[in-house]
């Protein structure tokens, strides 16, 4: 199962050295997530990054960064959002309807399902489906391994995701919580965190 790890939305320190040890232990895939920030601060974290990552790396906002950097591909917030002008590169969409992947899949190299649970970086995002919903759905063929789950992933759940054929998971609060960016320096506890992801999904 795949690990994507979605950025936190503000920019902070040391943000650059993380997402370089998160790389070094295997994160297989980096959504930069960044709304209503400048994108010349973009641009500065990943000129911070070593280039070999940049082909794991999807952005969600100032999509010209794809072809300037040479990144993975770009990620539509809704389903129906409009591809820029002549796009050719990879797609990735977040849904957040069942009904919504089976037309989704057609369109993206992969989907997000969001939200799987209760959020853990933001209280008003709250579990979306019931596990018998999903468990039909995945009997149904539209959780695949092209659907990643978003939404509380946690170590304590990330089984049971697994168990409904999920192909990947998207953590963002579990794992960024264990860092304070505004008065943390070490982040050896949030890397920690993600090698017991990194177990658990494999």
């Amino acid at each position: 199962m795949k690990l994507i790890i979605m950025t936190k939305p503000t920019f902070f320190v040391e943000e650059d050295k993380i997402l370089t040890s998160l790389f070094e232990e295997g994160l297989d895939g980096l959504h930069l997530y960044k709304p209503q920030q400048e994108p010349v601060y973009s641009e500065r974290l990943l000129t911070l990054l070593p280039d070999e990552y940049y082909r794991k790396i999807v952005v969600h906002d100032h999509f010209y960064l794809y072809e300037e950097y040479g990144l993975r591909g770009i990620h539509l917030n809704t389903p129906d959002a409009e591809l820029p002008y002549g796009f050719r590169g990879n797609v990735s969409c977040t849904c957040r309807q069942i009904e919504q992947l089976r037309e989704s899949k057609k369109k993206s190299s992969y989907v997000f399902l969001q939200n799987i649970f209760d959020s853990h970086s933001n209280p008003d995002d709250r579990q979306s489906f019931t596990f018998d919903q999903l468990k039909a759905a995945s009997r149904q063929g539209l959780i695949d391994r092209h659907v990643y789950a978003l939404g509380g992933i946690s170590l304590d759940n990330i089984r049971q995701v697994r168990d409904l054929g999920f192909g990947g998971v998207v953590i963002c609060g579990d794992l960024w919580n264990r860092f304070n960016i505004h008065q943390g320096q070490d982040f050896k506890d949030l890397i920690a965190h993600f090698q017991k992801f990194k177990k658990a999904a494999s």
